[in-house]
């Protein structure tokens, strides 16, 4: 699976490109959500411009997955082929997730909730940003599959996981107002379900088959 983001023997380098344009505008959605949720841009300000992302990021995963299928469909079940299909409709359908978690993020917003000018701001600005930061290396080991990159990389993000599942827990047993830990632990599960997709995104590449959602990585209702 490596050798085929390194570069493909099966025509469909495109493919990848594609797809990393679609992580760039997850990373522009999410970008813009946690603003709103975390200083004092107005959702509304950004609704327009991630529903217009959105739209775009589904009809590009809509003519990738049918040529995909297509592709299959005319070369045959060729082992090699098949693998790195499987690979790119998993790695796909991630992205389409983590921007599902930014609408969710954005709603959160939407319904009001601010996490601006709070004692712990600056804390989840940073946080912000060092998500952020992983949509460009994960957009870069697309297309360069550097394996000892990756495999840190997915070591970052389950540290990242782990932490922010340290977060939930601490709120659902803190004494602190519900208007207070509410909103935090709901925003925490969505940093949490971006960050295993992301992980997921990375995995995509080396294991296709490992990609899998599984409860390890997270929940199967994560978009509902």
């Amino acid at each position: 699976m490596l050798s085929f983001f390194r570069k493909s023997p099966t025509g469909l380098e495109h493919i990848v490109s594609k797809a990393v344009g679609m992580l760039g505008d997850a990373r522009h959605s999410f970008d813009l959500a946690t603003l709103a949720l975390l200083t004092d841009t107005d959702a509304e300000a950004v609704d327009g411009d991630i529903r217009a992302t959105d739209e775009r990021m589904g009809q590009t995963e809509r003519e990738l997955l049918t040529e995909l299928v297509v592709h299959v469909s005319v070369q045959g079940g060729g082992g090699t082929d098949i693998g790195s299909v499987f690979g790119l409709i998993q790695l796909i359908n991630k992205i389409a997730r983590i921007a599902a978690q930014a609408d969710n993020v954005l709603d959160l917003a939407g319904e009001g909730v601010t996490l601006a000018g709070q004692p712990d701001t600056e804390l989840l600005l940073e946080e912000r940003i060092e998500i952020s930061a992983l949509f460009a290396q994960v957009a870069d080991l697309m297309t360069t599959a550097d394996e000892e990159a990756l495999a840190d990389l997915s070591r970052r993000c389950a540290k990242l996981q782990e932490g922010h599942q340290a977060k939930i827990i601490g709120y659902l047993h803190s004494e602190e107002p519900g208007h207070t830990v509410v909103p935090r632990a709901i925003y925490y599960r969505y940093l949490k379900r971006i960050v295993a997709n992301l992980r997921g995104v990375a995995r995509a590449i080396t294991e296709p088959i490992s990609a899998i959602d599984d409860i390890h990585d997270e929940d199967p209702e994560a978009d509902a």
